[in-house]
């Protein structure tokens, strides 16, 4: 018998990426990202693009949240 996962609605996976996103950049901006994932040894760089993006998005979110006293 198998077990379900943890994490998991009806047999699928809720963290599944499903969703696709398409950055173009210019030569010398794909060219300092290439020369980062050389130096640093990146292997994974839509991994590191996706946490890249999503700190920023969830700092500036953080900082603009209402507070009672502004």
């Amino acid at each position: 018998m198998r077990k379900k996962a943890a994490n998991s609605v009806d047999g699928q996976n809720p963290y599944l990426r499903r969703n696709r996103v398409t950055i173009v950049f210019n030569d010398k901006e794909y060219a300092t990202l290439s020369r980062y994932f050389a130096k640093y040894k990146v292997s994974n760089k839509s991994k590191f693009l996706r946490e890249a993006i999503m700190k920023t998005v969830l700092r500036r979110l953080e900082e603009d949240y209402p507070s009672l006293f502004d």
